[in-house]
C-alpha cells in the first residue's frame, strides 16, 4: 500500500473529465477531417488544465508527497493551499510559495539491486535514511 495517493483529488478527476471531453472532440475532428474541432478539441485540454490548476490553488487538490491517512480522502479540502506546498510547480506558478521553504521529499537517484536484476528506485526524506520507502509499502 503506498504512503499517499497522489491525484485522488476534486482537482485531479475533474481535470481528467474534462481533458477527456476535450480528447475526444480532438479525436473527432481528426475522424472527420474538421479543423474547427481539432481546434475546439484542443482548446478544451487547455481549459482542463486551467480548471484542474485553479481547483488545486482553491484547496481541492493534494500537495505532493506523504500525507497523514485522514488526509487521503477526495472530499478534504487542503487548507495549506493558500500559503503554497513546498515542490509544486502550480504553487510556483501561482507565486505561493516563499523562498525559504524547501520541499518535503526530495528525488534521489539511489538503485538497490537484490542480486536478481530487477532494481529498485528509491527516494530520500529529507532529513531521513537514504534510500527510505517513499510512496511503496513495507514489502
Amino acid at each position: 500500500m503506498a504512503l499517499y495517493d497522489e491525484g485522488h483529488t476534486v482537482a485531479g478527476w475533474t481535470g481528467v473529465a474534462v481533458a477527456t471531453v476535450g480528447t475526444t472532440v480532438t479525436g473527432l475532428g481528426v475522424c472527420a477531417g474538421a479543423g474547427a474541432l481539432v481546434g475546439g478539441g484542443l482548446v478544451i485540454v487547455a481549459v482542463a488544465a486551467l480548471v484542474t490548476w485553479g481547483l488545486h490553488l482553491a484547496g481541492w487538490g493534494k500537495p505532493p508527497g506523504v500525507r497523514p491517512r485522514g488526509e487521503w480522502g477526495m472530499r478534504v479540502r487542503d487548507t495549506a493551499a493558500r500559503s503554497g506546498h513546498p515542490g509544486c510547480l502550480g504553487c510556483r506558478l501561482a507565486g505561493r510559495v516563499s523562498a525559504g521553504r524547501s520541499a518535503l521529499s526530495v528525488a534521489a537517484p539511489t538503485v538497490a539491486g537484490d542480486g536478481t536484476g530487477m532494481e529498485e528506485h528509491r527516494a530520500a526524506l529529507v532529513g531521513g535514511a537514504a534510500g527510505a520507502d517513499v510512496g511503496r509499502g513495507a514489502s
